[in-house]
């Protein structure tokens, strides 16, 4: 009788651990592939995560903004905080930290140059840059440039 209960303790004990073990591999593999689960915010989305997302939505209310700026005053905004009130650019916006990601603005009269860095660079993480044309350009091995493919 004692080897019957020392027994079924021993295999109620195994299950346990195989359960946990089994768990936490779910678990662990769930939090290494949020991007696989990925849903796409808007028809034709080029983003590959949610970061992604933020990052693009970000650089089209900086491009607007300038485009709205350019028109208004004949000349291109030379700083984020000098975009602040035109099209649907913030205050809040001028914070260069925007999560996964970390903006870099130069801006001049005649043009501008915006680029989105991850800080975490891979393939759902790209970079991205911008000028004065309006495309956005990505690159997943390296910081994006004029000569990165244009974000569909």
């Amino acid at each position: 009788m004692r080897k019957s209960v020392t027994r079924f303790f021993a295999i109620l004990t195994g299950l346990a651990l195989a359960t946990s073990i089994l768990f936490s591999t779910a678990v662990a593999l769930a939090l290494q592939t949020p991007s696989a689960t990925y849903k796409p915010k808007f028809a034709g989305d080029p983003a590959r995560s949610d970061s992604e997302a933020a990052a693009l939505a970000y650089m089209r209310v900086v491009i607007r903004a300038q485009r709205q700026f350019n028109k208004q005053y004949d000349h291109f905004a030379t700083s984020l905080a000098e975009l602040v009130h035109s099209g649907s650019f913030t205050k809040r916006m001028v914070n260069p930290d925007r999560g996964d990601y970390t903006v870099s603005f130069q801006g001049k009269k005649a043009s501008f140059t915006l680029t989105m860095m991850p800080k975490q660079l891979d393939a759902t993480h790209r970079s991205f840059y911008a000028e004065d044309d309006g495309k956005i350009r990505a690159d997943e091995e390296k910081p994006a440039d004029a000569k990165s493919p244009i974000v569909k």
